[in-house]
């Protein structure tokens, strides 16, 4: 006869396989551009940044970075990451390679989840962390346009299902990231660049970590340097 506590935890196990089936079945595929030259600029981004060369931009991820896009919509948000190259806005990073930047996931504003590329593929959203990172962005983060409740259930579930499919090792907000400069996982070669983030917000990433909690994350470096 199974004990209760076995009973438990075979049925917490049944309800967390089932609640990670439900959130791959939400995940609306919608790629981006990723043609030929994507694949190079991404090939030499690795190289140039990170000293990497390999034969394809394939990353492990290490962790999971959340984002907001600054743009009230999904559509423009979209629009934003599909093109290959970077717009000639972007001069505060032009300096960087002309790739474009992208995220792995967009989130709505109706806590819709679209893919835009395998998370295995490396994306240009975080400086420094690429080649370990997986990117989330969520459409909005304006005055006009705050992050929703919708929004904020969909980075849980998808955390936790990017967390059972992959092996990582931390989550944290882009305003974080100069916390990882001299991390055994910071690449990036040119000391002088650097941007200022505050996506997604503190609060929303309290929030977040509230309830990934039990993913037992290691704690983001406490660093400095900016």
């Amino acid at each position: 006869m199974f004990s209760m506590r076995y009973i438990i935890i075979i049925f917490t196990l049944f309800l967390f396989s089932c609640k990670s089936a439900d959130v791959s079945e939400r995940i609306i595929d919608r790629p981006i551009i990723f043609n030929e030259e994507r694949m190079q600029l991404s090939l030499n981004y690795l190289e140039e940044r990170y000293g990497l060369e390999k034969s394809s931009p394939e990353i492990s991820p290490k962790m999971i970075v959340l984002h907001w896009t600054a743009i009230p919509d999904l559509e423009s948000s979209f629009r934003a990451f599909n093109s290959v190259k970077l717009p000639g806005a972007r001069e505060d990073i032009q300096k960087a390679g002309a790739l474009n930047v992208s995220a792995h996931f967009l989130v709505d504003r109706d806590g819709t989840i679209y893919r835009l590329m395998p998370e295995t593929t490396m994306a240009r959203h975080v400086i420094g962390l690429n080649h370990a990172a997986i990117g989330v962005e969520n459409v909005g983060g304006t005055k006009e346009t705050p992050l929703t409740k919708a929004q904020l259930k969909a980075n849980i579930d998808l955390v936790k299902y990017l967390a059972e499919k992959h092996d990582i090792e931390y989550l944290l907000g882009h305003y974080e990231y100069p916390q990882f400069v001299g991390h055994e996982l910071w690449l990036e070669k040119d000391e002088s660049y650097r941007t200022q983030k505050t996506d997604p917000g503190k609060e929303f990433m309290h929030k977040v970590r509230k309830k990934t909690k039990n993913l037992n994350f290691k704690p983001v470096p406490k660093n400095d340097a900016k």
